[in-house]
């Protein structure tokens, strides 16, 4: 009698692995569009609400909607690494390694906006003056 190799019960079928990253590839796509769109948007408002009072938060926006997209970006590569992922015990080091990063990511993100939103708000109250 041959001896069967005994599948994890944790194990994700390869199966529902393809599956998985093919609908998350149609969300990264669709995302992609709504953030083009959205990118658009944002300048076509900046330009019909240029004056002073504005243009110090154009660096801001521009940055925040940068921050955006790389955050979305490595949340999507994320997803795409559980789908390959073999059974949990990967998933869950990979989603702890991301968490970890993250962090750290939003932490220097934050400290960068804050700098640009001083900068934009001393610039503005000059420009009342």
């Amino acid at each position: 009698m041959a001896a069967k190799k005994s599948k994890s019960p944790f194990e994700i079928p390869p199966e529902l692995r393809e599956l998985t990253e093919k609908n998350i590839e149609q969300a990264s796509a669709a995302y992609g569009h709504f953030m083009d769109f959205f990118t658009q948007s944002m300048k076509a408002w900046s330009g019909a609400a240029s004056d002073s009072k504005s243009s110090g938060f154009e660096g801001l926006q521009n940055r925040a909607v940068e921050f955006a997209k790389e955050n979305a970006e490595r949340s999507f590569t994320l997803a795409k690494e559980v789908a390959r992922a073999k059974d949990m015990q990967e998933i869950l080091a990979l989603q702890s390694k991301f968490a970890q990063k993250q962090m750290q990511t939003y932490t220097h993100q934050v400290q960068e906006l804050s700098q640009l939103m001083s900068e934009a708000m001393s610039k503005a109250m000059r420009d009342r003056q």
